[in-house]
């Protein structure tokens, strides 16, 4: 209870009263407010100005006419090494008190709110500014404008290509602000743009004093695999990749290299796109106005292989003079190839001008009139009648094309592929590749025509089988197949005869079917033709009509393959042993 007593007491008494300092308490109520009076009312969140009264290397002191003093990290003040006491600098305050009764404030804050603003603003009056650039980022710098990051990009840094971004970093620029991101809250800047309203000015000054054929110097400015930017001082001209030399040119890099300093002429330009056309090599006389002279057609060259293409070989006999060789005049073969077949780029060549037009600058070269031409000699190598070796080089519906050597090719007619068998397509016979032997019927070295044989090698057995498989004879047979109401018979030694329907007959009355083996009597045999016509009904009664006997004159042989085969013996007609032998052989060819 007693100690309630003095609970009560200590709260009821009266501390103002109590003079400890020396000063009533409407004394002391006086000097707070003239003291509150001398402080600046700083709302919390809010930018204010205060002036730099201390600098140490980690701490900037700020008074902002608080009850206490700011302290700022040295750090936030980087962007401005000239900072010093008495400077008034924007602050931003975060907390009047903390836990140690200390204002927090920041500079880098304040200055983001207020460089804020200072952008939105810069953008719209178009106002150059100047900033600070951090570092280098990928695609350009970053420039710290107001205590904002900002985004220089490379194309923005000059109006010519910038090789090296690290040597700005580090640098105060001026700058345009040229785009803001306000969802991103993002800032672009543009160096260039301060330029470029300087140098479209000199543009115009320099395009208007253009003229077509004036000689400027200029620098290499940029370099591309089309061609090569010239910078002409302050405007740009374009030297396409023809026009660098009068010889190929693989890259501009070849001719020219960055900032090299040349002159060169203006071949054209467009005012209202502001393009310049630029030329070197019209510097340059060209190189077929030195020409020799007495270059004619006929005479041999020597030159390197520039340019390929399936049609034939460009070749360059002297710089900037070039010779085409057409791929037919590369080798004396017929066959369609293709001009990488015999030449390759960089390759040292002779040839023969074939063609020379000095005022369209256009030369024909061959090299295949380098090499002998097998037709000159045609007659004496493959005289008719000799027997050559050849490999099938490709099919016509009339024959098969055999080449006996590079550049001769000689045809063998479908006709002359086989005495016995019936072709009706080369291919039945033969394959592309193939060797085949052969000899020659007929020389046209004129037309450089060529007619070879192959069936001429053997002996015609149609002449023994004229005996053998005379009229009237009669021989066993098969019928194999029915054709045209006719019966295929298949005869002796390995030979096809036709059997018309109404001598299909038998002696029972019914006609004879496939595979029924019979008698048969030969009714027609036409050596020329090879053709043998049968009649089993012939075997058992005399037809009243006997077909008309066909002409068995001629061979079909020529005089000069008649000669070849007189030396060969013939088989006797009666020779059964002989046939038979021939039978295998043909039987071994059908096959």
């Amino acid at each position: 209870m007693a100690e309630d007593n003095r609970t009560q007491g200590t709260a009821d008494f009266d501390w103002d009263a109590l003079e400890l300092d020396g000063y009533s308490a409407a004394e002391r109520a006086e000097l707070s407010d003239k003291y509150d009076g001398t402080l600046n009312s700083v709302a919390e969140r809010e930018v204010v100005e205060g002036t730099v009264v201390a600098l140490t290397k980690k701490e900037v002191v700020i008074n902002i006419g608080s009850k206490s003093e700011a302290v700022v990290a040295a750090g936030e003040f980087r962007y401005n090494p000239d900072l010093a006491i008495g400077d008034t600098v924007p602050v931003y305050v975060e907390t009047q008190e903390d836990r140690y009764g200390q204002l927090v404030v920041s500079h880098k804050i304040a200055r983001v709110h207020s460089a804020w603003n200072k952008v939105n603003e810069v953008l719209k009056t178009g106002e150059v500014i100047t900033g600070f650039v951090k570092c280098r980022t990928k695609g350009g710098l970053i420039v710290d404008v107001f205590g904002l990051e900002a985004f220089l990009p490379g194309s923005q840094i000059d109006v010519k290509p910038i090789r090296d971004y690290d040597v700005y970093v580090g640098k105060n620029m001026e700058f345009k602000v040229v785009k803001i991101n306000q969802e991103f809250k993002n800032v672009v800047v543009s160096h260039k743009a301060l330029i470029e309203a300087e140098l479209e000015e000199q543009k115009k000054q320099i395009i208007s004093g253009l003229e077509k054929g004036q000689v400027l110097e200029g620098t290499v400015k940029n370099i591309t695999s089309y061609g090569v930017f010239i910078d002409l001082g302050g405007v740009d001209g374009l030297i396409h990749i023809t026009d660098l030399s009068w010889g190929r040119v693989n890259h501009p890099e070849e001719i020219v290299e960055l900032d090299q300093k040349l002159n060169v002429v203006i071949l054209d330009f467009d005012d209202e796109k502001k393009r310049i056309a630029l030329g070197l090599k019209q510097l340059q006389p060209h190189p077929w106005d030195a020409l020799d002279s007495n270059m004619n057609v006929g005479d041999k060259v020597e030159g390197t292989v520039v340019v390929m293409a399936d049609y034939g070989a460009f070749v360059e006999i002297a710089p900037g003079v070039e010779g085409l060789i057409h791929v037919s005049e590369m080798s004396w073969s017929q066959h369609l190839r293709s001009a990488q077949d015999f030449l390759k780029v960089g390759d040292k060549v002779e040839a023969v001008i074939l063609t020379l037009d000095r005022e369209d600058r256009k030369m024909s070269l061959g090299i295949k009139q380098l090499m002998p031409d097998p037709w000159e000699a045609i007659e004496g190598k493959y005289a008719v009648g000799t027997k050559h070796d050849s490999k099938v080089r490709n099919f016509t519906n009339f024959g098969v094309f055999v080449e006996l050597e590079e550049g001769v090719d000689g045809l063998i007619h479908i006709s002359d592929l086989s005495w016995q068998k019936k072709i009706k397509h080369p291919s039945e016979f033969c394959k592309v590749g193939d060797p085949m032997e052969v000899i020659v019927l007929e020389i046209d070295r004129e037309n450089r025509r060529i007619s070879l044989g192959h069936k001429q090698l053997e002996e015609n057995p149609w002449e023994v089988f004229e005996s053998t498989f005379a009229e009237g004879s009669v021989h066993q047979g098969t019928i194999v197949d029915n054709k045209d109401k006719s019966g295929i018979v298949a005869l002796p030694y390995g030979l096809e005869g036709i059997c018309p329907a109404r001598h299909m007959r038998t002696e029972s009355g019914a006609n004879a079917k496939v595979e029924d083996t019979l008698d048969f009597k030969v009714i027609e045999f036409n050596k020329d033709a090879r053709k043998i016509v049968v009649s089993h009904t012939a075997t058992f009664e005399e037809m009243e009509e006997k077909p008309k006997k066909s002409s068995s004159k001629g061979s079909g042989t020529s005089s000069a393959v008649k000669n070849v085969n007189s030396s060969n013996e013939k088989s006797t007609l009666g020779d059964l042993d002989a046939l038979t032998e021939l039978k295998k052989k043909m039987e071994g060819e059908g096959k």
